[in-house]
């Protein structure tokens, strides 16, 4: 079996969160803070040997104390955020073990995940090297300019990234290397940029992430409509075994 690590960037400031007291992966979500949601996806894995939490360093103190028993329960570890994604994720990079085989990286502030969505984008990193989740748009896509339409953009073959994004720990190690102060949106567009192919897992529309207020309602509406994991207080002849 492999072993995979898990990189959970959570050191944005949540400017477009709209709340100045709270960032979004901090807020709690139906009794559980967001990151908590999301972490236990991936540390209740027997293939997942290390998860690490990218904070920012102002906030790393606080984030102790608040969440003592989270971080010693799930086994999690702290590493200080950068000033931009990329950096953070290069700072939890440079703490993985080396028995690592793959690292994951998903955004703190996406905690509507379950296990088998988990599972695929794994399976697909594990033949190709580097996968991520994404949804085909649906919508009709506009390019604007000073609030005005200036292109009726074509969306066949366009997709939304998702994450968690699968790699083989060397193709994000190398395409980190190869980055010279580039700041990609994602880890995918790095490992594009470093000359190796990603594949596309057909992702889930129920795995939003929270950025705005907006976002967070939507959260709390669909929280509740993801099956529970089966313990074996749960096992009945009718669970339902699709998203476990």
């Amino acid at each position: 079996m492999h072993k995979f690590a898990v990189i959970l960037p959570a050191a944005g400031n949540s400017t477009r969160f709209g709340d100045a007291h709270r960032k979004k992966p901090f807020v709690d979500l139906k009794g559980r803070p967001v990151w908590v949601r999301t972490a236990e996806a991936f540390t209740g894995r027997d293939d997942v040997v290390q998860t690490i939490i990218c904070i920012a360093q102002d906030d790393i103190e606080s984030f102790k104390q608040k969440f003592a028993a989270n971080l010693a329960f799930m086994e999690i570890e702290i590493v200080a955020g950068g000033a931009s994604r990329a950096e953070s994720v290069e700072n939890g990079l440079a703490r993985i073990k080396g028995d690592v085989d793959f690292v994951a990286v998903h955004d703190a502030a996406r905690p509507l995940i379950v296990k088998k969505w988990i599972g695929e984008v794994f399976e697909a990193a594990e033949k190709s090297g580097a996968a991520i989740p994404a949804v085909a748009l649906s919508s009709t896509i506009k390019r604007v300019e000073d609030e005005t339409i200036t292109e009726t953009v074509d969306r066949s073959g366009l997709y939304a990234a998702q994450t968690p994004q699968v790699f083989a720990k060397q193709v994000l190690v190398d395409a980190y290397a190869k980055r010279d102060g580039y700041e990609a949106t994602d880890e995918a567009e790095l490992v594009e940029r470093s000359g190796h192919p990603v594949t596309i897992v057909e992702g889930w529309p129920m795995n939003l992430k929270i950025t705005t207020q907006d976002d967070f309602k939507m959260a709390e509406a669909l929280i509740d409509t993801l099956p529970p994991e089966k313990s074996l207080g749960s096992l009945h002849p009718f669970s339902d075994e699709r998203f476990l």
